[in-house]
């Protein structure tokens, strides 16, 4: 079973936390994600540098990246981890490329 890291903006929160779903269940990956903050907490800019720090944990962690590209779009944020993940030798998969149901 391959792992993936999910990467994608957080406007899409809702949408890759489906994508996540669906991977696990009909397309047998093992998925990390990202924490989501179910009640819009506010956090410190320390608190955003060690969830930034996980996620490239998870990242090395990782066989792959999933990049949700909804509509095309990949902000800066995901740019550095596909910068990231690609310098870790790890493959890089496009949600839009993949042919996943929305």
């Amino acid at each position: 079973m391959k792992t993936v890291t999910i990467c994608g903006s957080m406007k899409f929160e809702k949408e890759m936390q489906r994508i996540a779903f669906l991977l696990e269940t009909k397309h047998h990956l093992n998925v990390l994600q990202c924490v989501y903050s179910a009640d819009n907490m506010e956090i410190s800019e320390t608190e955003r540098g060690f969830l930034e720090k996980a996620h490239f944990m998870k990242i090395e962690l990782s066989d792959a990246i999933y990049v949700v590209d909804i509509q095309g779009y990949i902000g800066d944020q995901v740019s550095k981890e596909i910068e990231f993940a690609k310098s870790k030798g790890k493959e890089i998969i496009l949600h839009s490329e993949y042919g996943i149901e929305r």
